[in-house]
């Protein structure tokens, strides 16, 4: 089963995965993220956001050089990776080389930036409301670094919200503490409804128990992983291997 949990302001979404539906993990972690996130010009971090130490540049940004800097960063881009990150430099974190006081320059990545919208842009708090719609491993603290840059007013990212992952968005999230007390509350997805970005193919009796038990099926001309589906319930997922349709993730 699957669960999206809303967590408090600054996080934002996260999908939760228990039981046999762990395994769909790997069809859920590539989706599109949506964010949304106030970006604080004229000064500047060292991990790109508040927990960092800060440094104001005595310099300030307008708001149409802001909008023109967003147009600039969408689209597919080489960006680069905070040194405050997960990434492993040499076997270790780069975080963890940084507070150790290394200089780390994290190789760049190439990500999507498929929307980057200036929602709002105040002139006296120097800060802008951006949405912000991308691909998988892009760092939207690092966006916020590079508004800065482009503007030439130097940026953090001071608030960050996830909105949406895939088609799943926080409207119809439960916080921890409701998902907590009610599992199966209206946040609760069946395994079957839990990959909405994946085609269906509803299985004969025989097929679902022949993919039930790992066996491959004739093709249909599928061409990427497919929900294996009987009497509404998630029976596999398939893909097509030599020829035929392999359950490579098998639920029931």
């Amino acid at each position: 089963m699957i669960r999206a949990s809303a967590a408090v302001r600054g996080a934002g979404l996260l999908l939760v995965l228990a039981g046999r539906a762990t395994r769909l993990a790997a069809y859920l972690s590539g989706l599109d993220k949506r964010y949304r996130a106030v970006v604080q010009f004229g000064w500047v971090s060292t991990t790109l956001d508040p927990e960092g130490d800060l440094e104001p540049t005595g310099a300030a940004a307008a708001e149409d050089a802001v909008r023109a800097a967003a147009n600039s960063l969408t689209g597919e881009i080489t960006q680069a990776v905070p040194a405050a990150s997960a990434v492993k430099v040499a076997g270790r974190r780069s975080y963890a080389r940084m507070r150790a006081g290394e200089a780390v320059a994290p190789p760049p990545r190439t990500v999507a930036v498929h929307e980057l919208d200036v929602v709002a842009f105040d002139a006296d708090a120097q800060r802008a409301t951006i949405a912000d719609r991308c691909s998988k491993g892009t760092y939207v603290r690092q966006i916020a670094a590079d508004l800065g840059a482009a503007t030439g007013a130097g940026a953090y990212c001071l608030e960050l919200r996830r909105t949406a992952v895939g088609e799943f968005e926080v409207a119809a999230a439960g916080s921890p503490a409701a998902v907590s007390g009610r599992p199966t509350g209206p946040w609760f997805r069946p395994p079957v409804d839990a990959l909405p970005h994946l085609p269906m193919r509803e299985l004969t009796a025989a097929e679902a128990e022949a993919a039930g038990h790992g066996g491959a099926l004739d093709p249909r001309g599928e061409d990427g992983p497919v929900r294996l589906v009987s009497d509404g319930e998630l029976v596999a997922i398939g893909e097509p291997r030599s020829g035929r349709l392999r359950p490579v993730v098998v639920l029931r």
